[in-house]
C-alpha cells in the first residue's frame, strides 16, 4: 500500500477515490503543520497540496517520496528543480480551477459596474444614495482578453450572454480558433486602446513581468477597467499608479506578490481587491481534488505522465538539442512576425536526433507560447497546437544530405486568404555551441544565436551593409559580429548582426525602410 499525505483542506473526494482504488492509504490532516505531518509519516509515497510550501526541507523529510501533486494550476510554492534532483515527479491539475476564475472575473466586472460593494456599505449605514451610485451596464461593451488559454476562453464564453464584443491577444492562437469562441485577435496595444474592460490571463515569468505598462495604460479609453486575476507581477503597478487618476481607470485585483496577511502594494490603486479568491469555490476544490486522485492513479497504473511539470530530458538526448530546437523556433517566429497567425509547423530531426523528433515538439511549442510549460510531454504539446489551430508534422529526414545532428524548423503563416508565408531555419550544435547554419536560401551561415540579433534580408547591391552600420552607429549601437552572404541566386543578401543592445523597433523599421528590406526582425536570446 502506498501512503498519500493530504495536508490541506481539500475536498474528501480525493481520499475517497484513492482508498477505493485499493492501492493507497490516505492521511488527510489540515490541522497539523505540514512539516510536523511529514515527520510523523516519513514513509509517504505522495503528497497532495493546495498552496502549501513544498521546499527542500520537506522533500528531505520524506525519503520515500515519489510524487507531489498541486491540486490547482500554479506550482510556484513547490521546489520543482530540487524535486527533480531527488527523482520526485511534480504534477499539477491545469483547468480544474478555470471556471471558478472566469466567473470571478465577471463577478468583479459586475460588482464594480454597479458599485455594489460601496452601495452595500452605504445602505447598511441607513443612507439612500441612488444618485451617487449611478452605474453602467456590462452588456454590449468591448472586452479585451489577454491570453486565450483555458481561463481566457471561459471568460469569453461567460460574457457571450452579455452580448459583449470580445477582442483577444494571444501570440499563438489562430484567427480561426479565436473566431470559434467569438473573439477577434488584435495586437496588444490595439486591444488596450479599444476595450472598455481588459482581463489578464497570462503567466508571470521573465518575459511577461511588468508587460502591462505605461504604454498600454496610456492607450486605454478614459474610464476603462483593468481586471487582474492572473499574476500580480505582470502589471507594472508604478506605471498604473502614475496614470490611473488622469485617465479615470478602474483596477480590479485578486492577485498579490505573496498570499499572506498584511498590507498590499496595490491598496492605493485597486478599486476592488479580494484575497486571491479565484479558485475558492466548492466546485473548483472538488474538481482539483478529483483530478489529483485520478492523475495519481493513472500515473501508477497506466504510466500516464501528461501532467508532470518537472520532466527531465529523455535519456539519450543531449539537452543542448532541446535548447537548439527552442532557439531555432524563436528565431523563425521573430522572422515570420510575432503577430502573424501560424497555420502549420514542419520539423526535420537529422542523425541521432531522429528518435527524439516527437519529444522535441515540446521546446517548439514553448518557444511559441509562454503559456505552455517546457516540462510537459509531447502529447500535451501537440494537443496545445491543435487547440491553437496549428498543424504540426515531423518530416522523414534525408540521411544522404550529411547534416549530422541538426534540426530544421519551418513555420508557415497565412498572410491573407490567398497567401502563405514560410520561414525555414536549420541549426546544429558544434563543440557544445549552438549554431544557426541556414535561414531560407542562405546556407552555411554558422552564427551563434546569443545576445541581441538584428536581421535584414534585401535585394543585393553595393553599400547596404555600410548603410546599416552607419544607422546603428548613430543610435549608439555597436556591432559585435556580422554575417552578410548572398543566397544561391546571388540576387538577395542577408545581414545578420550581433549587436551590443536591443535595437528599438523604430530604429529597426527606419533602417529597413532605408535599405528597402524584404524582411527584418530583432530577437534577443
Amino acid at each position: 500500500m502506498k501512503k498519500v499525505l493530504i495536508p490541506t483542506k481539500l475536498d474528501s473526494i480525493a481520499k475517497e477515490l484513492l482508498e477505493a482504488n485499493g492501492n493507497y492509504t490516505v492521511v488527510q490532516d489540515a490541522q497539523t503543520e505540514i512539516g510536523a505531518l511529514a515527520a510523523q509519516h516519513p514513509d509517504a509515497y505522495a503528497v497532495i497540496v493546495r498552496s502549501e510550501k513544498v521546499d527542500q526541507k520537506l522533500i528531505d523529510a520524506l525519503p520515500a517520496l515519489k510524487v507531489v501533486i498541486r491540486a490547482g494550476a500554479g506550482y510556484n510554492t513547490i521546489d520543482t528543480k530540487y524535486a527533480r534532483q531527488k527523482k520526485v515527479d511534480v504534477m499539477n491539475t491545469p483547468g480544474a480551477n478555470a471556471n471558478a476564475v472566469a466567473e470571478e472575473v465577471v463577478a468583479l466586472m459586475l460588482a464594480d459596474a454597479r458599485h455594489l460593494i460601496a452601495a452595500d456599505a452605504s445602505a447598511r449605514r441607513g443612507e439612500w444614495e441612488k444618485t451617487k451610485f449611478m452605474g453602467r451596464e456590462v452588456t454590449g461593451k468591448t472586452v479585451g482578453i489577454v491570453g486565450l488559454g483555458a481561463i481566457g476562453k471561459l471568460v469569453a464564453k461567460r460574457l457571450s450572454g452579455f452580448e459583449c464584443k470580445i477582442l483577444a491577444f494571444d501570440p499563438v492562437l489562430s484567427e480561426e480558433a479565436a473566431a470559434r469562441i467569438g473573439a477577434k485577435l488584435v495586437p496588444l496595444k490595439d486591444l488596450f486602446a479599444q476595450s472598455d474592460y481588459v482581463s489578464l490571463h497570462i503567466p508571470e515569468n521573465e518575459h511577461t513581468k511588468g508587460i502591462i505598462n505605461k504604454e498600454l495604460f496610456s492607450a486605454m479609453k478614459k474610464g476603462a477597467t483593468l481586471v487582474n486575476c492572473a499574476r500580480s507581477g505582470v502589471v507594472n503597478e508604478d506605471d498604473l499608479r502614475a496614470i490611473k487618476a488622469e485617465k479615470g481607470l478602474r483596477f480590479l485585483n485578486d492577485v498579490y506578490a505573496k498570499d499572506a496577511e498584511g498590507p498590499k502594494s496595490v491598496g492605493d490603486i485597486a478599486d476592488i481587491m479580494v484575497p486571491h479568491l479565484g479558485a475558492s469555490t466548492k466546485e473548483a476544490n472538488f474538481n482539483a481534488a478529483q483530478r489529483s486522485a485520478e492523475q495519481l492513479i493513472d500515473f501508477d497504473a497506466k504510466g500516464v505522465t501528461s501532467y508532470i511539470v518537472n520532466r527531465d530530458i529523455p535519456e539519450g538526448l543531449d539537452e543542448a538539442y532541446a535548447d537548439l530546437t527552442y532557439t531555432i523556433t524563436t528565431l523563425a517566429r521573430a522572422m515570420i512576425g510575432s503577430d502573424t497567425k501560424l497555420s502549420r509547423i514542419e520539423a526535420s530531426f537529422y542523425g541521432d536526433l531522429q528518435p527524439f523528433g516527437k519529444w522535441l515538439a515540446v521546446p517548439v511549442v514553448c518557444a511559441l507560447s509562454e503559456e505552455f510549460d517546457r516540462s510537459k510531454d509531447p502529447k500535451a504539446a501537440i494537443a496545445f497546437l491543435k487547440d491553437m489551430g496549428i498543424e504540426y508534422s515531423v518530416r522523414e529526414p534525408d540521411g544522404t544530405k550529411g547534416y549530422g545532428n541538426s534540426i530544421t524548423i519551418d513555420l508557415m503563416a497565412s498572410v491573407d486568404k490567398d497567401n502563405l508565408r514560410r520561414i525555414s531555419v536549420r541549426g546544429t550544435v558544434a563543440e557544445g555551441v549552438m549554431m544557426i547554419s541556414r535561414i531560407g536560401g542562405f546556407d552555411k551561415l554558422y552564427f551563434e544565436p546569443t545576445g541581441h540579433i538584428a536581421l535584414f534580408t534585401y535585394m543585393d547591391r553595393p553599400g547596404v551593409l555600410s548603410e546599416i552600420a552607419g544607422a546603428m552607429a548613430k543610435e549608439g549601437i555597436n556591432i559585435d559580429d556580422v554575417r552578410n552572404p548572398h543566397d544561391k541566386t546571388g540576387e538577395r543578401s542577408i545581414a545578420i548582426l550581433k549587436v551590443s543592445q536591443p535595437v528599438p523597433e523604430k530604429v529597426l523599421a527606419k533602417v529597413a525602410g532605408k535599405i528597402e528590406a524584404i524582411n527584418f526582425c530583432t530577437v534577443s536570446f
